[in-house]
C-alpha cells in the first residue's frame, strides 16, 4: 500500500467505528461506547503516524494514545495529554474482566456524556490534522 492508501485505511476504519461509538452512546451501552471511542481515536492517531512519518515506517502495535501521538510527531498540550491518557484507560477497563465490573459501574450516563464530549474534542483536533 502507498502512504496515502494507508492513511485512508486508518481514516476509513475510524469513520466506521465512529458510527458504532454514536450508536452505543444512543443505546446507553456506556462502557462499550467509551471503549469504541478509544478505538476511533487510536485509528486517527495511526493515520497521523503514517502521514507524518517517512515512507515505510511501521505503525506501532500499541493502544497507548499518548505514545501514538508522540510517534505521529504531534505537539500535544497538557490538556490533550491528559485526555489521551484518560481515553487510553477505556481500552483496558472495558477489555479485561478484572477491571470491567468497576468500569461498568463508573460509566453512568453523566460520566459517559462528559467523557464522550472529550472524545469528540480529541476527534475534532486529530481530524483537523489529517491532510486530504
Amino acid at each position: 500500500m502507498t502512504k496515502d492508501e494507508l492513511v485512508e485505511y486508518w481514516l476509513s476504519g475510524s469513520k466506521l467505528d465512529e458510527k458504532t461509538f454514536c450508536n452505543l452512546l444512543k443505546s446507553r451501552d456506556n462502557h462499550w461506547a467509551l471503549f469504541m471511542g478509544h478505538i476511533v481515536i487510536e485509528k486517527l492517531l495511526k493515520a497521523l503516524v503514517v502521514q507524518n512519518s517517512e515512507e515505510g515506517v511501521a505503525v506501532p502495535r500499541s493502544h497507548d494514545l499518548l505514545l501514538l501521538a508522540q510517534k505521529a510527531h504531534l505537539e500535544v498540550s497538557d490538556r490533550q495529554e491528559d485526555l489521551l491518557d484518560l481515553i487510553s484507560t477505556f481500552n483496558i477497563n472495558a477489555r479485561y474482566p478484572d477491571y470491567k465490573q468497576a468500569f461498568y459501574k463508573k460509566c453512568t450516563n453523566e460520566y459517559t456524556k462528559k467523557r464522550a464530549a472529550e472524545i469528540n474534542e480529541v476527534f475534532a483536533w486529530l481530524k483537523n490534522l489529517i491532510q486530504p
